[in-house]
């Protein structure tokens, strides 16, 4: 009976893949979905990009439409947008923690289609941006098995009450933590209220590690809402996992996205591309990044600038 539970639940989530892949082929790059209302554009999914600048787009649209900056940026400026760089202690931070993990990574890299097929379709239903699946390799490395030790489980480390919460059945026979779609689904919801009530994507991932009462209490402390200035106030497990996540990010996508920026760098981001800013940049792989007196950064064997990001920029 055991046995055959098993085997209907792998076809189960066998067959959800195929109509998540068979919808994302009908989704061509550039064509607008008149179900969803999006465009869609090509992702940038390696961890090395092509040196054909024109082939480098930026393309969370979705990211786009999630984010609420009040900036009114328009799809066709999205389209075209500039890739958004690392800043300083994020690029310094994921230079390393690429080499250290770069196994790791990569057999997580071999197995993720289907699973984040299925992710990404979970995140745009609820208006995420998609990018927000690299959490999950930072929290299971994709293993729906991986058990914490305070006895987190699943894609998403979720515990117990949490997953109850959030219309997970949870018991010694059936733990839905470990389906990928159903703790998707759940992840999501958790993720949504966190934007809710930190408008920050690094401050959420902040919170989804350590709870959203301690990251309340690092911006009390610090007087800011900035990761990067008031991390020295959250556990050092905590602003690892978030610079941990935004190297995973980097070494899947090439390239930052707006998941990876604060609230003050993403409203400066986007204000650049309302205002026609020159901000126009090719992107490259983190290997051998060095920095210049002007906060920019330099791969030194193509000399290709990244967009400086102002870390230091005041909320």
């Amino acid at each position: 009976m055991l046995k055959t539970k098993r085997w209907k639940n792998a076809l189960l989530t066998f067959c959800f893949t195929l109509l998540v892949m068979h919808s994302t082929l009908i989704a061509q790059p550039g064509v607008v979905d008149s179900t969803q209302e999006k465009v869609y554009m090509p992702l940038q999914n390696s961890s090395t990009l092509p040196t054909d600048a024109s082939l480098v787009q930026y393309a969370a649209i979705d990211t786009f439409n999630s984010t609420k900056d009040n900036t009114d940026v328009s799809e066709a400026q999205a389209a075209v947008a500039p890739a958004i760089g690392l800043n300083k202690p994020a690029a310094s931070y994921a230079k390393v923690y690429i080499q250290k993990e770069n196994e790791s990574l990569s057999k997580v890299k071999e197995r993720c289609d289907s699973y984040f097929a299925i992710m990404d379709a979970v995140f745009r239903k609820y208006d995420l941006p998609v990018e927000l699946k690299y959490l999950a390799v930072v929290e299971s490395e994709l293993k729906s098995k991986a058990v914490s030790r305070v006895g987190a489980k699943g894609f998403w480390q979720l515990m117990p009450s949490t997953a109850r919460d959030l219309g997970l059945k949870v018991s010694h026979k059936h733990d839905e933590r470990t389906y990928c779609y159903k703790s998707t689904v759940a992840a999501a919801k958790y993720l949504k209220d966190l934007y809710a009530q930190f408008g920050d994507w690094l401050l959420v991932v902040a919170a989804y590690n350590v709870g959203p009462k301690w990251v309340n209490v690092a911006i009390r402390k610090s007087g800011s809402r900035n990761f990067w200035q008031l991390q020295s106030f959250l556990p050092l497990e905590t602003r690892l996992h978030v610079k941990r996540f935004i190297a995973t990010h980097y070494f899947f996508e090439g390239q930052g996205s707006l998941a990876t920026l604060t609230k003050a760098e993403t409203v400066a981001y986007l204000k650049s591309l309302k205002t026609g800013a020159d901000t126009k940049s090719d992107s490259f792989a983190l290997t051998d990044l060095s920095t210049n007196d002007d906060n920019t950064f330099v791969d030194s064997r193509s000399a290709k600038v990244i967009i400086p990001v102002d870390y230091a920029i005041k909320d």
